[in-house]
């Protein structure tokens, strides 16, 4: 799962979805001096990744992908469920996309949590310009899947053009959708159940 449902799976406090949100770049010592939420955040980010790795909904998800992007079906299957996250969330909310992102961004915003610079950045950038609420659209994951090229091609020298990977989420888009429907409602479940 990617950055909406990282957010949208926490618990209702900001500290917590800080962590399961910004988990990937606030790692190892950096986390000795977060609170004890984001750390917990930090950690069900941990486990919603290990239950969607292993899931054998997600594995058929990833087996759609076409092989010129297979080394990256993980991620870019993450992203495309943010995609019907984001698209169908009136199946999983009573609060619209909008309402629901403006108010996490208010709540991120307000909250003085100091966060090591990368983190920071990351988050400005995902309130200024709704990096959540763009998954709605196609065009959304498109830029989402470009911006993680360009990081990649920049650290290893080597043209990745994800974004072109959207043609396997139009092509397969009622299989993933499918998918998606099925495995999304095990993942809440799993995630109420967790002792974190």
């Amino acid at each position: 799962m990617n950055w909406l449902a990282h957010v949208f799976l926490s618990e209702p406090n900001v500290e917590f979805q800080l962590g399961n949100l910004l988990a990937d770049v606030v790692r190892g010592p950096q986390r000795d001096g977060m609170s004890a939420e984001f750390v917990r955040g930090a950690s069900c980010h941990k486990a919603i990744d290990a239950f969607t790795d292993a899931h054998t909904v997600v594995k058929r998800s990833r087996s759609r992908i076409s092989s010129e992007h297979r080394r990256f079906s993980g991620v870019l299957v993450d992203v495309f469920y943010d995609y019907y996250l984001a698209r169908d969330w009136g199946r999983y909310s009573s609060v619209t996309l909008e309402a629901y992102t403006a108010d996490f961004y208010a709540r991120a915003q307000a909250q003085r949590i100091r966060l090591p610079p990368d983190a920071r950045t990351m988050l400005d950038r995902i309130i200024r310009h709704d990096l959540l609420g763009s998954y709605a659209q196609v065009e959304g994951v498109e830029r989402a899947l470009r911006r993680l090229s360009t990081y990649l091609d920049s650290r290893w020298q080597k043209q990745f053009a994800l974004e072109r990977s959207v043609r396997d989420l139009v092509a397969h888009e009622a299989a993933f959708a499918a998918d998606f429907h099925e495995f999304f409602p095990q993942l809440q479940a799993h995630v109420t159940e967790l002792a974190i």
